[in-house]
């Protein structure tokens, strides 16, 4: 590139960055070694000089901002979000793994156990199963673990009986024997003292049936899944136990997590700095792995390589990795477009998780603004 003189440079437009600028504002490049330019440029004032305001406007925000669902099944749901900074995104994922309450089992009373597994890991395969259950029409229990304080708003009761008979051939306990148990517990507290006269006390204290109530009347409780192994039971042993869910936080424990997995990854951006032709267009198009690229037949023997499906960019970098591809092919990410992913575990619909994410940060600003007021 020639060497100019400073007096003879062309005049800086106002009111709009320079190209390179507004790339590197907008975009991480993805170079063969490392990404470049990945920091946020956060200072109100960084672009004074030419005239652009680079302060965080709610208007601008509210007119940017948007959220299209690409994906959405039973369980799980990818959608975009557009003009959002990446903390925010990122406290939308933190919430959904730590701070969206749910439903799990978190006390398990063995009547008897005789199976090779102890006790301590068998109570932990039983928390990890996900249940069934809405956490916003359950309460949560106090710290202390009094019988009395446990009822139908806050505990949901389960009961695990299996026996394998000898002679018979290993038996597998699943998920699906887990019973719901809509009166609360049936296991009896061991008070000697009691006189036999007393009325039985269990360790729950139910003022009416679960199934009962509305919100259970057509929706039973039970596991999501039916067949996820338990133990398995060779011939003479037994399981028989109580398990007690109580609401949670996955920040307490991993259990109480409502998704598998909440991730995101900026949207790839592929384009070709110049046109690729035959030989080239096809060794473009196998060296990518993920299959972003295509071939456009131009007639008359020529073909071009296109970008067919930039969104299945990985970002492995295979197309540029030998030199000279760098020249033909500019890999980046378009810092503020999200390609956000929920995997629900199954307690509520990853569409209602987000929601429930939205609320707690909702409220959590609201909690900040009431403190500085």
């Amino acid at each position: 590139m020639p060497k100019v003189s400073a007096l003879n440079m062309p005049d800086v437009p106002m009111g709009q960055l320079p190209p390179h600028l507004e790339l590197q504002r907008t975009r991480v490049s993805c170079d063969k070694d490392a990404p470049t330019h990945t920091e946020n440029v956060q200072s109100a004032g960084a672009y004074t000089s030419v005239g652009v305001d680079n302060s965080l406007c709610l208007d601008q925000f509210r007119k940017n901002f948007r959220v299209t669902v690409v994906r959405l099944t039973e369980d799980d749901m990818e959608f975009d979000m557009i003009g959002i900074d990446p903390s925010i995104a990122n406290a939308f994922r933190r919430i959904l793994i730590s701070e969206v309450p749910t439903m799990a089992i978190e006390k398990v009373l063995i009547k008897n156990s005789t199976t090779l597994v102890q006790d301590e890991v068998l109570a932990h395969r039983l928390g990890l199963i996900p249940i069934k259950a809405d956490p916003r029409l359950f309460e949560y229990t106090s710290e202390n673990d009094n019988p009395n304080e446990k009822n139908e708003k806050n505990t949901i009761v389960f009961k695990l009986h299996a026996k394998c008979k000898r002679g018979e051939p290993r038996l597998p306990v699943k998920s699906d024997q887990l019973k719901w148990l809509p009166f609360g517990s049936e296991f009896e507290v061991e008070k000697p003292s009691v006189p036999d006269s007393a009325p039985t006390k269990t360790y729950t204290k139910f003022a009416c049936s679960q199934a009962s109530m509305p919100q259970f009347a057509n929706n039973p409780i039970v596991p999501k899944h039916p067949d996820i192994i338990i133990s398995k039971l060779g011939p003479g042993q037994e399981i028989d136990l109580e398990a007690h869910a109580v609401k949670g936080m996955g920040k307490t424990h991993a259990k109480w997590s409502p998704v598998s997995t909440a991730w995101y990854r900026m949207l790839p951006e592929v384009v070709l700095l110049q046109d690729i032709e035959d030989e080239l267009a096809e060794e473009l198009v196998k060296r990518c792995p993920a299959k972003v690229f295509d071939i456009e037949d131009l007639g008359k023997g020529k073909k071009k390589a296109t970008v067919a499906r930039p969104r299945s960019c990985t970002l492995c970098r295979e197309c540029i990795r030998e030199e000279n591809w760098e020249k033909r092919v500019s890999l980046r990410r378009v810092k503020d477009h999200f390609i956000f992913t929920i995997e629900s575990s199954g307690a509520l619909p990853p569409e209602e998780l987000f929601t429930e994410a939205i609320k707690i940060l909702e409220e959590k600003c609201e909690r900040v603004i009431a403190e500085l007021s």
